[in-house]
């Protein structure tokens, strides 16, 4: 067995950025601005990210499907078609299935563990143990069909949904084909995976959130590089050439982004109406101009979402208006209500009516869209509204909420600013937290100030 994921490791991986919890507007007051930290080496993430799957295969999986009542669980794919599912559960430098490769895993029992077996031409290293030596397609399904019968598992979890994206990984043409192969018998045992997929993929490990803070730290530092002096020129400097720039810093850093940095602006004259779902425009930044970016990276298997505020000093000025900090205060402050009402076993739509109920007696306008984080930046878990929709989102605004499961904190309150002679502004905020199955964490701190661009 390899050594576990350790405190030294994860001190090596982040020792070169700033301290995880803390608050990153405090240093975008002033032109200097920490650089992040840096990454892993491609070859030096293979033993952490094998460290912390080990840790979930071997402990967090046999819960998972004790508690979903699956016995065996299945996950086939093929190369360019692979099951959503099926990257979280191969180590790494694996990223693509190879032909049809095949994961079977059987529980034991208790004190047995999961039994991990790959049917498969080509080998998946110590984690799991071949138990096929290759030859024709025809005979890797009869064997596969042995493993089964072998076992004679009651319940057979196979990744069929209608609802859930991640738990619909097994194509048409090979659901067919193991019902071929397994016959009549067997076939009857067939159930949808969903229910574990979901767990599976929102679960996260003590390690896992031990490494989580740094991840979530790079790209907060990346947005204080970018909302600085050093990138933006006023009169100069397009929202384009900020997004772009966040883009490029993260390629440099080989943080792969799973979505395409945003960068908008609003400023005093343009109306933010208060039935618009979201305010901001693109174009050159100009002094007084209030900055809002989403971005997201995904490092050691785990995604982060992250929107943040700037505001572009006018010449003379020292710091934010005091109608604009009040505005990112009223942000925090809708925050914090909805992460009071995180509660294990609560439905994502039961959140969702508990915090807008909570805002509008708090004389908040705000909006909820908050969803969970993990293996993918929109990842499997508990909807908490959508941007288009704030009543209840069927099926994924059902799922109950679970302990040590990560979340972006997302969402927006419009405010009336004074400076603006009572025009609105949209602060837009997005933070990567744990619900640890008592209270919500911030995993890298949350903005509290003003990214302050001069």
């Amino acid at each position: 067995m390899r050594k576990r994921l350790t405190g030294v490791m994860l001190a090596v991986a982040f020792a070169a950025g700033p301290v995880a919890g803390q608050e990153y507007g405090e240093f975008a007051q002033g032109r200097e601005v920490p650089p992040p930290a840096a990454a892993l080496a491609q070859r030096d993430r293979v033993g952490p990210i094998n460290d912390m799957l080990e840790r979930r295969l071997d402990e967090l999986l046999p819960r998972l499907m004790r508690e979903s009542g699956i016995d065996l669980w299945l996950v086939i794919n093929r190369e360019y078609a692979e099951d959503p599912a099926y990257l979280s559960l191969v180590p790494e430098p694996v990223f693509a299935a190879r032909r049809t490769t095949m994961l079977l895993f059987y529980d034991r029992g208790e004190g047995g563990g999961v039994e991990r077996l790959t049917v498969s031409r080509y080998p998946l290293g110590g984690l799991y143990e071949a138990a096929w030596q290759g030859g024709d397609l025809d005979e890797q399904w009869r064997r596969l069909a042995e493993l089964v019968g072998e076992r004679q598992p009651r319940r057979i979890g196979i990744d069929v949904s209608r609802d859930w994206a991640v738990a619909d990984g097994l194509t048409a043409a090979l659901h067919e084909r193991l019902r071929e192969a397994l016959g009549p018998s067997l076939t009857e045992r067939l159930v949808s995976a969903e229910e574990l997929v979901i767990r599976w993929l929102e679960s996260r490990t003590g390690d896992e959130l031990a490494a989580y803070p740094g991840i979530v730290a790079l790209a907060r530092g990346v947005v204080t590089e970018a909302f600085s002096g050093r990138v933006i020129t006023p009169g100069v400097t397009t929202t384009d050439d900020v997004a772009w720039f966040i883009r490029q810093r993260f390629a440099g850093l080989d943080l792969p982004a799973w979505f395409m940095p945003y960068v908008n602006l609003q400023r005093p004259e343009e109306e933010c109406a208060p039935e618009t779902p979201f305010c901001g425009t693109s174009g050159v930044i100009r002094p007084g101009d209030v900055l809002h970016t989403d971005v997201g990276i995904c490092y050691l298997r785990l995604c982060t979402d992250t929107q943040e505020m700037g505001y572009v000093a006018r010449p003379g000025e020292e710091e934010v208006p005091a109608g604009l900090r009040q505005a990112l205060a009223d942000g925090n402050r809708w925050q914090d209500l909805l992460t009071a009402e995180f509660r294990t076993g609560r439905a994502g739509n039961e959140i969702l009516a508990a915090t807008r109920a909570a805002s509008e007696a708090a004389g908040l306008r705000a909006s909820v869209y908050s969803h969970a984080l993990g293996h993918f930046g929109h990842a499997p878990g508990p909807t908490i509204g959508m941007w288009d929709n704030q009543e209840p989102t069927p099926v994924q605004g059902d799922w109950r909420l679970h302990a040590d499961t990560a979340y972006a904190i997302e969402g927006n309150v419009k405010v009336a600013v004074p400076e603006w002679e009572g025009r609105l502004v949209q602060i837009k905020l997005e933070q990567s937290a744990v619900f640890d199955g008592e209270r919500v964490v911030y995993l890298a701190g949350r903005q509290t100030r003003w990214h302050f661009i001069r």
